[in-house]
């Protein structure tokens, strides 16, 4: 059995180029770390090749190759990689559905990947993420949605046009506004709608704002502002499926 060691193999050089977002495009691949990312990706069919240290044990039905830790270090953003990776075909999109989450320019991956893992939760078919969104395929949005990002349909889109194309086809177009919005536990949820929420600083751009049909509040105490964009989406997101 072959132990890749040097950090200089011409495919561990190719695959560490996909910890920039430019080669996950270029290629359509993307990394994930850990057996339990791994096995989530191999379920969902995307999985191309594992990459793992000599002596781990899995039970996968792809190409294996063997390298030393210092060879999964090069292809981790972290200081201590498990020793275990799976190299990745980026997911294909689906059919939106009924229940739609749209995110306005979300900059933080940590929130991309919270909020990803509530869309699961709480039942959102299609997440959409405007072109200036965080990269899907980023390793921190990964880590954070705990495999969830193989759970619900995401896709990334001009969202102008898409909201525009969800309301020719009968969806309620929700947005949040603290003045003049509608308690989110007194809405009466429509079969078919989306959910805006938006950028970490700015909130959802005003031309956005100007499309939604409904706006919603969270009554929460005066002595706090606002929320977390991940919080937020989750409590709302949660209130919708009751």
């Amino acid at each position: 059995m072959e132990v890749i060691s040097s950090l200089d193999n011409k495919k561990i050089k190719n695959y560490s180029k996909l910890l920039q977002k430019k080669y996950r495009d270029t290629d359509n691949l993307f990394i994930v770390e850990g057996e339990h990312l791994v096995k989530e990706a191999y379920q969902s069919k995307v999985l191309v090749e594992v990459i793992m240290c000599e002596g781990y044990d899995i039970d996968i039905d792809v190409p294996i190759t063997y390298v030393t830790y210092e060879v999964i270090k090069k292809l981790s953003n972290t200081l201590n990689p498990q020793k275990i990776m799976g190299i990745c075909k980026k997911i294909k999109e689906k059919e939106i559905g009924n229940k739609v989450l749209i995110l306005d320019d979300i900059q933080d991956p940590g929130n991309l990947g919270t909020i990803i893992r509530s869309c699961v939760a709480f039942n959102i078919e299609t997440i959409i993420l405007s072109n200036n969104s965080v990269d899907l395929y980023n390793d921190k949005v990964i880590r954070a949605s705990e495999g969830m990002i193989f759970k619900v349909n995401i896709i990334r889109d001009d969202i102008i046009k898409v909201i525009n194309n969800l309301k020719d086809n009968n969806y309620v177009i929700y947005g949040t506004k603290v003045d003049g919005g509608e308690n989110i536990d007194k809405v009466v949820v429509a079969p078919k709608y989306a959910l805006v929420m938006g950028n970490e600083g700015a909130g959802v751009s005003t031309k956005v704002l100007e499309l939604c049909d409904k706006y919603l509040y969270i009554p929460m105490n005066s002595n706090c502002e606002s929320l977390n964009v991940g919080v937020a989406t989750s409590i709302i997101l949660y209130s919708l499926n009751k």
